[in-house]
């Protein structure tokens, strides 16, 4: 959903760095992937094509926060539900 955002920090010598991938547009989505000693953090599209994608080395990873975008309640139609008269 739009507002997912995964906090990315990398141990880079001595300092720290820190990364955001972040979906931009509604109806993406941040998914992380762990595959062979690599951390994989891509944004997608609804139908699954990355969009853009940061690979990290595992080793090097201090710490990867997901933040993810804050749900809300689907709003009911005007003139619907409860309290709603009807003819």
């Amino acid at each position: 959903m739009r507002g997912d955002r995964v906090e990315i920090v990398v141990d880079a010598g001595g300092v720290t760095k820190t990364y955001d991938v972040v979906a931009t547009r509604a109806g993406r989505r941040v998914e992380v992937v762990s595959r062979r000693g690599l951390i994989e953090v891509s944004e997608l599209t609804r139908g699954g094509t990355a969009v853009r994608t940061a690979r990290f080395m595992a080793s090097r990873v201090i710490a990867l926060v997901e933040h993810p975008a804050p749900r809300t309640r689907a709003r009911r139609a005007p003139g619907r539900g409860a309290g709603a008269a009807t003819a």
